[in-house]
């Protein structure tokens, strides 16, 4: 069974390329693409860390998993 977090952090890279793709095309400047990327990436760990970590059941509370 893959990793959840792997599923959704390759997701969101994904979407990043997309839109830094688009970027581009659109002749954004080089380095507020870079920015953006940064940005993005730290948002999609974040999101992915909070949206799998009831998942795991490591949570250690030994309750039902948080969502």
């Amino acid at each position: 069974m893959p990793s959840w977090f792997n599923v959704y952090l390759i997701g969101f890279i994904i979407l990043i390329i997309g839109l830094a793709l688009g970027a581009h095309l659109l002749g954004v400047p080089s380095t507020w693409i870079v920015v953006g990327v940064i940005c993005l990436i730290g948002i999609g760990i974040l999101s992915a860390v909070k949206k799998t970590q009831g998942r795991s059941g490591s949570s250690g509370t030994g309750g039902p998993p948080r969502y």
